[in-house]
């Protein structure tokens, strides 16, 4: 086996006549999250982690903005299909760490449906998948209430080689 990780980081600004959606799971709030998509940040971290762990293109290579096939795909859908090149790579999610950062809403209530939601969307054990929140104490824009920011790391065990390297 060889393990692989990967980094992942995506924001989007607050929009009005949007729903807002975390990790798949619709949160009621007075905005949602401007986007082609969904403008689910969180699901949009981690699909680019992944990506970057299976060492793939970054998620605008295979989900352009530009391409109206994409127009408000829910970032479960973009998961899943990621979860494809990952597997076509030879590789399995080990774990997934996330953290949101975002004033508000508030987050706590809502972490063990997301972390279900997108647990279903990867394939992966619920426990394998971690997301957590912090603010900016008011700082920048995700502090002054304008948007939301997501980081994601992931662990990928992967069998064999997966850029054509050679392994002993």
């Amino acid at each position: 086996m060889k393990y692989r990780t990967g980094i992942g980081m995506d924001a989007h600004r607050f929009a009005e006549d949007r729903r807002l959606v975390l990790g798949g799971v619709f949160i009621e709030h007075p905005f949602g999250l401007a986007g082609h998509s969904d403008a689910d940040v969180l699901s949009h971290a981690i699909a680019d982690a992944l990506l970057g762990a299976a060492g793939l293109e970054d998620i605008g290579h295979y989900f352009p903005d530009s391409d109206l096939e994409f127009k408000d795909i829910s970032s479960l859908e973009i998961l899943a299909q990621v979860m494809v090149l990952v597997r076509q790579r030879g590789c399995e999610i080990g774990n997934v760490d996330a953290v949101l950062v975002l004033e508000e809403p508030r987050i706590a209530p809502h972490r063990e449906s997301i972390r279900a939601s997108l647990a279903g969307a990867l394939g992966a054990s619920v426990e394998d998948i971690s997301v957590r929140a912090t603010t900016t104490e008011g700082m920048g824009f995700t502090g002054r209430g304008e948007g939301i920011a997501a980081c994601a790391t992931c662990l990928v065990e992967c069998a064999g080689s997966i850029t054509g390297e050679k392994h002993a």
